[in-house]
């Protein structure tokens, strides 16, 4: 299992809400802190893709519904 600093969970939110809240929570880790979100927007795999590709933070790994979980690094 991947080790993470901060878990958000966002289930039941929909797009923007979820990359907005990321956002935030990224925005309160240091650099190479590991965030967890977990959501439920099959939208959000697309987005969190596009999310880190235009911050340059990076996903580590993403797993599919019914509950998606991303972990993403701090750049």
């Amino acid at each position: 299992m991947q080790a993470f600093d901060r878990e958000l969970d966002v289930r039941g939110l929909n797009c923007p809400l979820p990359i907005l809240r990321a956002k935030k929570a990224l925005g309160d880790l240091s650099t190479g802190q590991v965030l967890k979100v977990v959501a439920t927007d099959p939208g959000s795999v697309k987005d969190f893709q596009a999310f880190c590709k235009q911050t340059g933070n990076e996903l580590l790994s993403h797993s599919d519904g019914p509950d998606f979980t991303f972990f993403m690094k701090k750049r």
